[in-house]
């Protein structure tokens, strides 16, 4: 159980402490926000159950850009550095955050990573959350966006057992296509449609980091909505 939100538990952390942690939480993400913008740094929240594929996503999206430069990573887990590693052979720079008994990242985590990690250049920073369905989708980092994995291995009906993270989600990466052919009984029209019951502007994209199908698809979804935050930024 984490020892900062307590998993909703008001026994364990009473609700006006909750909230409190919250307001603090926010306050710092709005921060990192505001650091991210100015510097044209699109910012990903990736999140997922453990074994989702979110560590092979970014290995792929690796792939498709010619200069990795522009990519960097913030890899959360309880312990080891493992994903972060995964993700340097990659290509890309990243370090990782080790929570301890905490469930999620929080938006302090990744303020106080920010000073160890060199952004110069880098136009997409992807932060990948520590694997969990629950305690992620409550703490805002000072992303751009929220982006949910769900495999086609981890059964239909996750996005209704799980509403909020889908509910909060900008897309979902519905990952490991690969292996439907070993998967007769995945009803790919059933994942659809709990998707669309819970998440208010449905956008879905299909994809397999081992054979990179639909990674183009989801590279262009990343640079077209970066373009846009920086005409909102240079705008204002």
């Amino acid at each position: 159980m984490c020892q900062d939100c307590g998993c909703g538990d008001t026994n364990l952390v009473p609700l006006e402490l909750q909230t409190r942690i919250l307001a603090r939480n926010d306050s710092t993400a709005e921060h990192n926000r505001q650091h991210f913008r100015e510097r044209g740094i699109f910012t990903v929240n990736l999140m997922g159950s453990p074994g989702s594929g979110k560590t092979a996503v970014l290995e792929a999206t690796a792939r498709m850009f010619k200069n990795g430069r522009r990519l960097a990573a913030i890899a959360g887990d309880l312990a080891t550095d493992n994903d972060a590693a995964r993700l340097v052979r990659a290509g890309i720079r990243s370090c990782a955050i080790e929570t301890g008994q905490a469930c999620h990242l929080d938006a302090e985590m990744v303020h106080h990573e920010l000073h160890h990690l060199d952004l110069e250049g880098v136009e997409f920073l992807f932060i990948e959350n520590v694997g969990n369905l629950v305690c992620p989708a409550v703490y805002d980092l000072g992303q751009s966006v929220n982006v949910v994995a769900l495999s086609v291995t981890e059964g239909e009906d996750k996005p209704l057992k799980y509403p909020t993270m889908f509910a909060k989600a900008d897309l979902v990466l519905l990952t490991k296509l690969d292996l439907l052919p070993h998967l007769p009984n995945v009803d790919m029209t059933a994942i659809r449609n709990a998707i669309a019951k819970v998440m208010p502007d449905p956008h879905i994209i299909r994809m397999s980091a081992q054979d990179d199908a639909g990674v183009d698809g989801w590279v262009a979804w990343l640079r077209e909505r970066r373009a846009a935050q920086v005409h909102e930024v240079v705008s204002a």
